[in-house]
């Protein structure tokens, strides 16, 4: 007790090792969900879902591990939702890329954050991008989310006259994905915890039941890592293309990432003068968890919203994300019980973190059209050409390109030229 006391200052930031215990407990619950989800999406874009189920735990564990031991914050990591969204639908499926590709422009993306973090220039560049897209990729994102989720359920399916339309609501699937979804908002406002994954698991049951759905246990040895181990890659990614897909991980994970670590740090009563005293050390805890769950086989590790859950618990140091990240590496072994649970009953998980991401909306200054039309342009335009990349291009060269013409010039940071300038260089010389 004395050595986790002076190693994580539990004393001076006045709490204690039940305290944090707990509190990682908590986070652990409202998180887990991404071990049954991660593989879900990432296995609808061929990557072996067992696999990915190890991956997915690994990724956690050691960003968590390097969360705690490193920047000494209650912050747990995993592959991000949205995210691996991208990754499996926009980049895989939408693209045509191989995902031992994207797996590569992934590994890219985790070192030029290392890059940039080591240099300072991380925050530079947050600061750069107008409030208003920034906001709107996070929005877009959502609606992303949101169809994808729809999708999964059979609540929207194609239609040749009008593209979408509303599927069969009275089928087994999306009744369960209706009653999930319900249960998951209402478990959540009753500040239940772990109400995503208590959603899920419900369905999952019921889904024995009414969905044809068959038992596999729920205890096993840890299925291989080797389809997905060290399988990325790195030179396909940079052929691919740098600006269609690294740049649009290296942007979606900065805003992330870098909004979660404060948001958290800031509801912990852990910033001193606005400021994370430790915030470089956590973006190269974020940056290095990215690089080596690439490796291991899955999607961008971030730091996740939900850690907000521990704090509110009690959570201050980190010893919260270790205890995180110790859960995870038991969670190794219950890869039968992930492999049963059906697209139908993350499909309500998806769709409450995508309702989640929308609430940002009233954040953008509406009035202030050369602000919110740019942003409503890259918040829309993510879902209905069925890409984020495109979503942030469209975003940035209307938002460049509208400054320009009223003659505000001068409030573009060049940071924002230079994104702008990059994808009306592509779509002029390449397309789409």
């Amino acid at each position: 007790m004395s050595l986790l006391n002076n190693y994580f200052k539990l004393q001076e930031s006045g709490t204690t090792v039940r305290t944090e215990v707990i509190a990682g407990l908590t986070t652990f619950l409202t998180m887990a969900y991404i071990i049954f989800v991660n593989p879900s999406i990432l296995g609808d874009a061929g990557v072996p879902k067992d696999a990915v189920f190890v991956a997915t735990c690994l990724a956690a564990a050691i960003g968590s591990l390097m969360m705690g031991l490193y920047a000494n914050y209650p912050i747990g990591m995993a592959p991000g939702m949205g995210l691996n969204a991208y990754f499996a639908y926009a980049v895989v499926l939408g693209m045509g890329v191989p995902w031992q590709t994207a797996l590569g422009a992934v590994f890219i993306s985790g070192c030029l954050f290392i890059l940039v973090s080591v240099f300072g220039l991380r925050a530079m560049i947050v600061s750069g991008i107008p409030h208003s897209l920034r906001t709107a990729i996070t929005v877009g994102l959502g609606l992303f989310l949101g169809l994808i989720a729809l999708k999964s359920a059979g609540i929207v399916v194609a239609s040749p006259a009008t593209m979408v339309t509303a599927g069969d609501l009275r089928s087994a699937p999306a009744l369960m994905a209706i009653i999930g979804f319900l249960l998951i908002v209402t478990l959540d406002r009753l500040r239940v915890r772990g109400a995503i994954l208590i959603g899920m698991m419900a369905i999952t049951v019921a889904s024995f039941f009414f969905g044809g759905n068959t038992f596999k246990g729920i205890v096993s040895a840890p299925p291989s890592l080797a389809p997905t181990l060290m399988q990325l890659d790195i030179g396909g990614a940079i052929g691919v293309g740098i600006l269609n897909v690294v740049l649009v991980f290296f942007l979606v994970e900065l805003f992330d990432a870098t909004g979660t670590l404060m948001g958290v740090a800031s509801r912990a009563g852990l910033l001193v003068d606005g400021k994370m005293e430790r915030l470089n050390r956590a973006l190269l805890a974020d940056s290095a968890a990215i690089v080596a769950g690439s490796a291991l086989g899955t999607s961008s590790t971030t730091a996740y919203i939900e850690s907000a859950a521990g704090v509110q618990a009690g959570g201050r140091t980190g010893l919260t994300a270790v205890v995180i990240a110790l859960l995870f590496l038991a969670c190794l072994f219950i890869s039968p019980l992930a492999g049963v649970v059906p697209a139908y009953a993350t499909a309500p998980a998806l769709l409450f973190v995508a309702c989640l991401m929308l609430r940002d909306l009233g954040n953008i200054e509406w009035e202030e059209t050369t602000e919110s039309i740019p942003a409503a342009v890259c918040a829309v335009s993510i879902p209905f050409t069925y890409s984020i990349a495109h979503g942030i291009a469209f975003g940035f060269i209307t938002y460049a390109v509208l400054k320009l013409l009223t003659g505000k010039a001068r409030e573009v940071k060049p940071i924002v030229w230079i994104i702008a300038a990059a994808f009306t260089f592509k779509y002029a010389t390449i397309g789409t």
